[in-house]
């Protein structure tokens, strides 16, 4: 089983994963208010929006430490998967939040750049470099937690996070030692870009799962293939595999067989087989005999599989 594979097999421990979000949540918090003051204080824009990235950090640790709560909520008669799509509902809300965050934020650094403001570089060098040991905190905290795909996307924002303190850092110390002020807003705008570029990724997964596509860890034909070859199966059609939310993947189809009676025997090989090497814990499948018309599992899957 690759590493994203065990990850997503991995993910059903929730609690501990919980833990490290909300610890990680509040230390990220705490010090976006420091940061956001000490920025408006200092007259930077840089040390600003690096407290704008780091509340979008936060806002996406507490949307995953909450839907990760809701996702465990029971099945009932109007959601028969439960609420397991609530981590997906929150990772939609936080990109297009992201998305805002990065609008103010280049907002404000072109019209810094039309009328300079002074900025007192010395506070923000002194903050910019506590955040950044903040951020090396944080990200040492996710790390060593367990690593379900919330932490390890959490971990990607951190990591964001600990390159625009970089960024407040370094506007901080040419202003301090040249004066020269126009540093902050161009700063800001590479701060933009790291939001920007994790919004859309995020954003780009999300659509995936609401597309019901394949996990990009998992090769259907691949998979399809080694169903095919498991003892006492003929062939498989009509195999779907879709994410319902982070780690939780569903697979069905059809598994033609020469002998119903050995259906139970197969079943119980194949099911091993899907969660041992694939990781796929939500398996449907349905037997049927063997007939002329069964096409075989490499000239179907060559029909159906669309990339992407």
């Amino acid at each position: 089983m690759d590493s994203e594979a065990q990850t997503a097999h991995n993910h059903r421990h929730r609690a501990p994963a919980d833990r490290v979000l909300v610890k990680g949540l509040v230390i990220t918090v705490v010090f976006a208010l420091i940061e956001a003051i000490g920025g408006w204080w200092s007259g930077s824009l840089a040390l600003m929006g690096d407290a704008g990235h780091m509340i979008t950090d936060a806002t996406a640790l507490g949307l995953a430490a909450f839907a990760a709560w809701v996702s465990r909520q029971p099945p009932s008669d109007r959601h028969s998967y439960g609420l397991v799509r609530a981590e997906v509902v929150a990772a939609m809300i936080n990109s297009l939040f992201m998305l805002l965050v990065v609008s103010v934020i280049a907002y404000h650094a072109i019209e810094r750049l039309r009328h300079p403001q002074d900025v007192a570089g010395g506070v923000v060098m002194l903050i910019a470099a506590v955040g950044l040991l903040v951020n090396i905190y944080v990200a040492k905290i996710l790390h060593g937690g367990e690593q379900t795909l919330n932490t390890r996307a959490a971990l990607l924002h951190v990591m964001g996070d600990l390159l625009g303190s970089v960024a407040a850092l370094l506007a901080g110390a040419i202003i301090y030692f040249t004066g020269w002020t126009p540093i902050d807003p161009i700063l800001s705008f590479l701060i933009s870009g790291l939001i920007l570029w994790s919004s859309f990724r995020l954003l780009r997964e999300v659509l995936h799962v609401i597309m019901e596509g394949v996990p990009p860890y998992l090769d259907l034909p691949e998979v399809g293939l080694a169903m095919a070859k498991a003892e006492g199966v003929a062939s498989v059609h009509d195999l779907h595999i879709w994410t319902l939310s982070s780690g939780l993947v569903a697979l069905s189809a059809h598994i033609v067989i020469d002998d119903m009676q050995q259906w139970e025997t197969t079943l119980g090989r194949l099911k091993i087989l899907l969660r041992e090497r694939f990781a796929i814990e939500h398996i449907t499948l349905q037997p049927e005999s063997r007939s002329p018309a069964a096409v075989p599992i490499k000239l179907r899957l060559k029909q159906s599989h669309k990339p992407g």
